[in-house]
Order: C-alpha cells, then structure tokens, then sequence
C-alpha cells in the first residue's frame, strides 16, 4: 500500500459542500476547506472526471481521485484529503519551512525538488544548493539529476506535489537514510503518516479566511502571494516517545 493509499483510508464519507479548481490552486470544501496545486498535464483541456457533479460524490469518493493519472483529478483528490486535516493531529507548531530548511540546511549540502521562490534569498547560508526542476531555470538541475545528486545531500526538500504526481517513493528512494527530509507546499498533507515513510518535517497550511481564500483562487493568485492561510508545521521528534 503507498501513501496515498494510507491517506485514503483515513477519510470519512462526508458530503462534499463544493469544489473549485482554480488556475493555480484547487479548493475541496467538506468537513473543512482543504487545497491543493492544480496540476496541468497533456494534452490539454482533460476534464475532472465527472466534473459538474462532483458534489454528488462522498469526500472518500473524491479522496480516490489522488490516485488517478490525469493530474486535475489528483489535484482534486489533494484536496479532498487535506480538507480533513490536520485533523486531531497534536503539535501543530506555526513554523514557515523556509525558517526550517535554513536553520537545518546552515553549511550543509541541500537538495530540493521544486525550485521554490524563496531559495535564491537563502543560497549563501549552504554549503552547496541543488535545486531539481521540471522545467529548469537558470542554475536548476534537471528532475532526471536526482538519482545522481539527491543521494549526497544532508537536507532533502520535497515539494508535496510529488504525492499526487505520484514521484514521492521514488525520490525518497534517491535519499540517504541520515538525510534530513521535509515536505512542504500548500498540497502536503499535515498527517503523522509521513513520518512512516522517513519523513522528518511535513510542512503544509490550514486555510483560515475561507471567503478570502475563495475569491483570491477564482482571480488567480499565486499561492505564494495568498492571503488567509496559516503555515504549519508537524515536527517527528514530537511524535517520537
């Protein structure tokens, strides 16, 4: 059983209330209001399954949705299980992964999969710095370089789309077991259960301001410039004794 699996089978049937896939952000609102990355894949133009009813369906039905192949349904699915989380998880800490990939990463080799804004700012606090990207900017290593450089690093950062575009085992495959391991992104799932897979930091957001939330995804805002979600973080060490 992989992890989507495992996140699967923690979701309870409830009614989905609405579900809105934005340009850059999908929204699931059942028990709670839960997001995710759109992903987009080709060809263009796939619809959701099923899209135009998908408020008929159970939130477990629309959970399954993670494990399909057309990157819209997986991004639904994301989001579908993140509106049930964090659920009863205990310590919750308001810690933003950029603090936590510097303070882990100071003069240590790291490697990230998903060239994520706020790294050129934090470069120079690492001895060395690989960035793995689809598709590559200036300096980025390409995703077929992580089998030859993400076994090297001390700090391994994963972007959480990699759950949903189901690349998540296979990278952790790639990393030293004394790595240090965080996932973060809006799509990470704020569940202990990473923790089985090596996971040392799972870093995600609870949406907070709903309406604001709303109106910020349906006129395409970025998700790193929105405003009404709280950033947060589940730590292993918490959960260890």
């Amino acid at each position: 059983m992989g992890i989507i699996e495992e996140l699967i089978e923690k979701v309870q049937p409830y009614p989905v209330k609405d579900v809105i896939c934005g340009v850059f952000d999908t929204l699931v609102f059942s028990k709670n209001c839960g997001i995710a990355s759109t992903l987009k894949g080709n060809p263009p133009h796939r619809r959701v399954r099923g899209s135009g009813r998908l408020n008929e369906l159970t939130l477990t039905e629309l959970a399954r949705y993670a494990l399909s192949d057309n990157p819209l349904d997986t991004s639904v699915g994301m989001a579908a299980i993140n509106s049930t989380l964090p659920g009863d998880a205990k310590n919750l800490k308001n810690i933003n992964a950029k603090v936590l990939i510097k303070e882990k990463g100071k003069d240590r080799v790291v490697g990230v999969i998903g060239h994520f804004p706020f790294l050129d700012d934090l470069r120079k606090e690492f001895k060395e710095l690989y960035i793995f990207e689809k598709i590559p900017q200036s300096g980025d290593l390409k995703e077929k370089d992580i089998p030859e450089y993400l076994p090297y690093v001390d700090v391994a950062v994963i972007t959480g789309t990699s759950i949903p575009n189901h690349t998540f085992e296979e990278i952790l495959g790639y990393t030293k077991e004394d790595s240090y391991k965080i996932v973060l992104g809006p799509t990470t799932p704020l569940s202990p259960i990473l923790f089985d897979y090596g996971i040392d930091a799972i870093s995600g957001v609870i949406v907070r301001d709903i309406p604001s939330i709303i109106k910020q995804v349906k006129e395409a805002t970025p998700f790193r410039n929105l405003k009404g979600v709280e950033y947060i973080t589940l730590l292993r060490e918490d959960y260890n004794g």
